[in-house]
Formats: C-alpha cells, sequence, structure tokens
C-alpha cells in the first residue's frame, strides 16, 4: 500500500524548525488537562510565551487556571505567558496568524482530527494527546494528514506518557535478555502472551485537586468510546515492547480476535460532583435511564494478532478509587524462559511493581539474572532484584518513581529533540498508523459483535 510507504518516509523528511531556531507552542482548543501538563514544566527550547486559541467558556478557564497554578507554585514555579484569543473563528485566527510552530492539542476529540489535518497543511507541527482519532473516519483522514506532513515538513506526534513509567521501561529492558526472558512466546486467543490491564477513574486528584472533568467527557461522541481512548496506550506498549524498534505494517500485521464494550452507570448526582454542572446536557439525554442514570461506554477489551503474537488489552473505567488507591496498570509479558509481570493491587500498596518468574527457578537463572541487572544498572543505576517464592521481585530507587503527571515532561522533551535534531525513528510514524488502525478496529469489532 502506497500511503504505508510514504508515511515511512515522514519520519526522515527535515524538519523546519532550525537547532537556533525557538519553539513556540500554540495550544489550541484546550479541553483536556494533559493540555496544562505540557507546561507543568519549562523547556529551555520552547518560548514562554504560549499563544492559546478556544472559545470562551470552561473548559478556556481551567486550562489557565492550571498553568496559573504552575506559575504561582512554592517549588520551581513555571514562567508562562498566555496570550489568548477566545473569538467563535479561533481555529481560522490561528491558521491565519502562525504565532507559533507546534500545535498543542489535548481536548474534545470530535475535531481533533481534522484540527491535526488543517494544522499539518498550513505548516504546523502537532504535539498531540491520545486518541488522535475515534473512529474509521478519524483514521482514514489521520493517514492522509501524514501524507500531508510529510510532504510540508511537519511533524506530528502523539503523547505516549507510559513509555516513560519506569516499570514498563524495565519490562522492556529484562524482555531483550534472552537468558532471563527467552524469547517471546505466541499464545493462543484464550491465553495471549501479552496481556495489558488498565483501571481508571473519573473522579480523581490532578496537581493535588479534585479533577473537574467537562461534561462532554461522557458523550463518546466528543471524547471516543473507552475502547479507543485510553486502550491507545496499551496497544502502543504492545507495539513498543514486544517490537522494539521494528516498523508495523497495519495493512498486513495486524489481525483483531474478539472485542466487546460495555457501560459505567453514574448517578446524576456523581456526574454532578465530577463536572460541577447543575443539570444534564441535551445530548446526554440518549444515554440516560429510567432513574436518571448515565450509561458511560467507557469500557473495553479485545484481543488480536500482531505479527503472529496474540495480545489482549482491556481498560475498565470506575467512577472513584478506594480510598488511598489511584488508577492501576496490569501488564503480562510471556517468555520461554520467564514471565514479566507488572501488578499494582493491595498487595503492592497500589504501587506499580515489576515481577520476574521463571519456569525454572535454579542457580543458573539465578546467576543470568544477577548477570542482567548488573546489565541494565549500566543505564538504570541502582536497580536490584530480591526472592520471593515465584521468583524475584525488581527493587527500584526512588528516584526513577516519577508521578505520572511527570511523563508528560519527558514525552515533550523527546518530542523536542525529533524537531531539532531530525532524528525521528522511521517506526515511530507507521506504528503511530498501526496504533490507530487497531484501537478503532477494535470499536467496529464490538460494535459488529454486539
Amino acid at each position: 500500500m502506497k500511503i504505508w510507504k510514504n508515511v515511512i518516509a515522514a519520519a526522515l523528511i527535515p524538519n523546519l524548525i532550525m537547532a537556533q531556531e525557538k519553539i513556540k507552542f500554540i495550544t489550541l482548543d484546550p479541553g483536556h488537562f494533559h493540555a496544562a501538563l505540557v507546561q507543568k514544566s519549562m523547556y529551555p527550547v520552547v518560548d514562554n510565551t504560549v499563544h492559546v486559541y478556544a472559545e470562551q467558556g470552561n473548559d478556556l478557564k481551567w486550562h489557565l487556571d492550571r498553568i496559573n497554578g504552575y506559575n504561582t507554585r512554592a517549588a520551581e514555579p513555571t514562567r508562562w505567558k498566555e496570550e489568548i484569543y477566545t473569538g467563535k473563528d479561533f481555529f481560522q485566527k490561528m491558521i491565519s496568524e502562525k504565532k507559533g510552530n507546534v500545535v498543542v492539542l489535548a481536548g474534545n476529540n470530535r475535531l481533533k482530527t481534522s484540527y491535526i489535518n488543517e494544522s499539518v497543511k498550513n505548516g504546523l507541527n502537532v504535539f498531540a494527546d491520545k486518541p488522535m482519532v475515534i473512529d474509521d473516519a478519524g483514521f482514514n483522514l489521520l493517514k492522509s494528514a501524514f501524507v500531508t506532513a510529510q510532504k510540508n515538513h511537519v511533524q506530528i506526534y502523539d503523547i505516549m506518557t507510559e513509555r516513560y513509567e519506569i516499570t514498563t521501561m524495565l519490562q522492556r529492558a529484562f524482555s531483550m535478555v534472552p537468558d532471563v526472558f527467552g524469547t517471546l512466546e505466541k499464545g493462543t486467543t484464550d491465553d495471549p502472551a501479552v496481556t495489558k490491564e488498565s483501571v481508571h477513574h473519573f473522579y480523581k486528584y490532578v496537581s493535588g485537586s479534585v479533577l473537574t472533568r467537562p461534561a462532554w467527557f461522557f458523550d463518546v461522541k466528543q471524547e471516543g468510546e473507552g475502547i479507543v481512548d485510553v486502550t491507545t496506550h496499551l496497544v502502543d506498549l504492545v507495539q513498543w515492547e514486544c517490537f522494539p524498534e521494528k516498523i508495523i505494517n497495519y495493512t498486513k500485521d495486524i489481525k483483531m480476535i474478539q472485542s466487546k464494550s460495555w457501560a459505567t452507570k453514574l448517578t446524576p448526582d456523581e456526574f454532578k460532583l465530577v463536572t460541577k454542572e447543575t443539570t444534564i446536557p441535551a445530548y446526554l439525554k440518549s444515554i440516560q435511564d429510567k432513574e436518571g442514570n448515565l450509561d458511560v461506554l467507557s469500557n473495553g477489551a479485545f484481543t488480536y494478532q500482531i505479527n503472529g503474537l496474540f495480545a489482549k488489552v482491556s481498560v475498565i473505567w470506575n467512577y472513584k478509587a478506594p480510598e488511598g488507591t489511584g488508577d492501576t496498570h496490569y501488564s503480562l509479558m510471556r517468555g520461554t524462559n520467564a514471565s514479566l509481570i507488572i501488578r499494582q493491587g493491595e498487595e503492592q500498596k497500589f504501587k506499580p511493581t515489576l515481577y520476574i518468574e521463571p519456569r525454572k527457578i535454579d542457580g543458573i537463572t539465578a546467576i543470568n539474572i544477577e548477570k542482567a541487572v548488573a546489565e541494565i544498572n549500566k543505564k538504570f543505576p541502582g536497580i536490584s532484584v530480591i526472592k520471593n517464592d515465584k521468583g524475584w521481585e525488581v527493587i527500584i530507587p526512588e528516584k526513577y518513581k516519577e508521578v505520572h503527571e511527570t511523563h508528560f515532561a519527558r514525552v515533550t522533551e523527546k518530542y523536542l529533540d525529533y524537531l531539532q535534531n531530525k532524528n525521528m525513528p522511521a517506526w515511530e510514524v507507521p506504528n503511530m498508523l498501526a496504533k490507530y488502525y487497531t484501537t478503532t478496529l477494535a470499536r467496529k469489532f464490538a460494535k459488529q459483535q454486539k
């Protein structure tokens, strides 16, 4: 397929941003708190003036409040200066003025793909929160956007924060040590070789405060169904861990096996508490039951094959986490010698913890793990292991245990490096397409199987 060959080259085309030029952010229609998290840190190569284009309303207000909070905090305050335009023609105004060179997108997903497409058409780079697409039409438009980006020498990149979680990085590192992990098994439909599960909550704390969700977040026509939202991260990790630096060709390497989606029920009071709305908007009436509860199609699970490997991903949204807990992650990679498992349950005090569980525990296994730890210490000094009844627990120094919010700085720094040094790997663009092909295909299967 020609388009796939074209998008591989997109990552190699020189970018217009030169190393000596300041990068200037444009924040477009910031409806999601991830837009602000990009600015929780300062970056030497980024101009501290950010041009914001959006309609007046709560989404913009909450965004600016968060930026102001970062600017006025006691520890390491930021120095962002927000220049704001709030006319109804905000998008056209952004395009005509071009006061920056990188469009930061994190908000209502209904228009996100068209924002991406029009931005690159007009010579602007795009740094977008997930998901970049929520349906088939969006995926087809994204394909076109990558071709346009190649022609205009600009880059599109999505914010894959989970690659910077230390347990995930170490799971990937140990999986690349044959003497410990062996080779990745293929698995079956009923027993996949790779499983990734994520549990999220509508009511949560961000930057020390209870997060206010916009009402549209609960409308899957605007936010996207759960099966195409958080699963973006999980599919990305399957590709990134199982096939490091390998190009995934979605036209032949992906096969959907089974898929399903289901709703989370919110009471009217829960909805009003988390959104601070006094009434339920008309566009949500269609998902209300007789008691007025909202059935939000926020959960999804699917099993698929990627390069012959059977993988399963699932996402669950609850209203609120039990006291002292939060969002959780489970990840299994099964090799011929050992399984690598990230658990985050009560036993782990709800902190992600990596385990190595060999099929056979003997002196040779212990020696191989000791050698692997020594090698991994060259990149991650201080990593160690302790023995347990199933194998070994990986002990990670506190200095590596960054909160999720900090990961936004890490992925932003990576993207800035790509922009300045024109060194985006050849696999990034085709694998973004493979990722969104997978999630939108899962959505289609879920609807068919219902």
